[in-house]
């Protein structure tokens, strides 16, 4: 198995679904995001999502829009991210870490150099949220040749011959989706989202990670009930704002012990 999909079912067979926070890589810095992934590792998460800021971010709600805004404005780019993530491993974190990027940071860096200088970072996996699957047949090879994990996004309106696809596509996990529409802190998750999760943990057979508008411990609770792992992102992004970085810190790791403490209740009931 996968790296990243042992340490979702791992986590899963030891009594709760997995928990994947998201960062902004450089909002408030690159320092600050190093500190945060350490701690957020020592808390008890799974795996960490960097997201690369990029200028125009489609998929991506306002309050992870403002956070790339920022950690643009404080100079962070692809190339020093990875560089980042290089220091985190030199440093002892040991955390498996997907990159949420966009393709044109990429292409821009060209794909093969990517994947070599990913790896050797020690990056595990990569998720292009604005590359379809039916155009990556050269982005899978080149990261396939490379050793990194790729993961593909899937959501209610894939239709079950694409889910298959995209099942087959995905070496680390599956990301569902589990709202239209951008990323963001919800009031309420969908009323048919353990029927929606089981229906794409059927056809992809993979481990599948529920994300998009998980806001709350209860929510992550509810989430972790249906799927192998709970990705929360705006929620914590958020977190950043109107704080000092250190009062940003304590904050994101405490909603996110939070969250995980809920899983793991819902898990022992």
């Amino acid at each position: 198995m996968s790296v990243l999909g042992s340490a979702i079912g791992g986590r899963k067979r030891r009594g709760r679904a997995a928990f994947i926070p998201f960062l902004t890589a450089g909002d408030p810095s690159l320092a600050w995001t190093a500190r945060c992934v350490a701690a957020l590792e020592k808390a008890g998460a799974d795996v960490i999502e960097l997201g690369v800021a990029f200028s125009d971010p489609i998929a991506d709600g306002p309050v992870i829009q403002r956070a790339s805004q920022r950690a643009l404005g404080a100079g962070a780019s692809l190339p020093k991210v990875l560089a980042l993530v290089a220091r985190m491993r030199r440093g002892g974190v040991k955390i498996p870490i997907v990159l949420f990027t966009y393709f044109n940071p990429l292409l821009r860096m060209g794909l093969a150099r990517f994947a070599r200088v990913a790896r050797k970072a020690g990056v595990q996996g990569v998720l292009v949220v604005d590359l379809p699957l039916e155009e990556a047949r050269e982005f899978r090879a080149i990261l396939g040749a490379a050793g990194l994990e790729t993961v593909f996004l899937t959501s209610a309106t894939t239709d079950p011959a694409r889910l298959a696809r995209i099942g087959a596509a995905s070496t680390g996990f599956v990301y569902y989706v589990s709202r239209l529409g951008v990323t963001g802190a919800r009031a309420c998750l969908s009323k048919t989202l353990a029927l929606e999760t089981a229906r794409v943990k059927k056809a992809v057979r993979k481990p599948v990670a529920v994300g998009f508008g998980v806001s709350t411990p209860e929510q992550a609770r509810e989430v972790g009930r249906a799927g192998d792992a709970v990705v929360v992102g705006s929620a914590l992004v958020g977190l950043s704002e109107g704080r000092s970085p250190a009062a940003a810190l304590r904050a994101v790791v405490n909603l996110a012990s939070r969250m995980m403490k809920a899983m793991r209740e819902a898990q022992e009931r």
